[in-house]
């Protein structure tokens, strides 16, 4: 499967539930092809994750850990049905999970509980940005989630003609949300750039 999809010339690989060393093998197979590889594991928090996939019966070498990157892991609270996000975490260099941003159920918010330790610098390696540039960047995004969120902007196609906006015209893009106008761009309108007037 993960051949015939490689002669799809995809961007993104998903490798499904990871239960054995064989399917475990098919995602490290996936992500040193060079591609983004997405996968799901079932573990209560970051740091089962990481004893799970070096345990039997998956087994994966404990020095391959640092190429899964980033692990996401969803929480539903038994008690009220509700779901969220219980951890952010980035696998260090030394194959340990390092939880940068953690669910606070008494708040029901998530909230920063560490400094990256290599998810940051790969990110620079592989962009070319600086450390700076890098947090312009995760602010904007932040910014154009929350607009999301704020006008519940929830489906596929919203969320997806907001992110293609973001990716052919980030200026313009950001220029409508703060102009309360990005409404425009869900109803099926590009931003175009926007050329200063001319002086004198």
């Amino acid at each position: 499967l993960m051949v015939n999809s490689l002669r799809m010339r995809p961007d993104r690989l998903i490798v499904g539930e990871i239960r054995r060393k064989r399917e475990a093998e098919v995602l490290f197979e996936a992500i040193h092809t060079g591609h983004s590889v997405y996968a799901t594991v079932h573990a209560d928090n970051s740091r089962e994750v990481i004893t799970r996939m070096v345990s039997p019966p998956i087994n994966v070498p404990k020095p391959m850990l640092p190429s899964l990157g980033t692990m996401l892991i969803m929480y539903r609270n038994r008690r009220t049905g509700i779901r969220r996000v219980l951890q952010f975490a980035e696998v260090t260099e030394d194959s340990e999970p390092n939880v940068l941003f953690e669910y606070d159920t008494r708040s029901d918010q998530i909230k920063a509980v560490s400094q990256s330790q290599s998810l940051i610098k790969k990110l620079a390696l592989h962009t070319g940005m600086t450390i700076e540039e890098l947090s312009i960047d995760l602010r904007e995004k932040e910014e154009i989630l929350e607009w999301l969120v704020k006008n519940r902007i929830n489906t596929v196609d919203g969320v997806g003609r907001i992110v293609a906006a973001y990716y052919s015209n980030r200026e313009a893009l950001l220029s409508l949300i703060r102009r309360g106008k990005g409404g425009e761009v869900i109803q099926g309108e590009k931003p175009k750039k926007e050329i200063p007037a001319k002086k004198g």
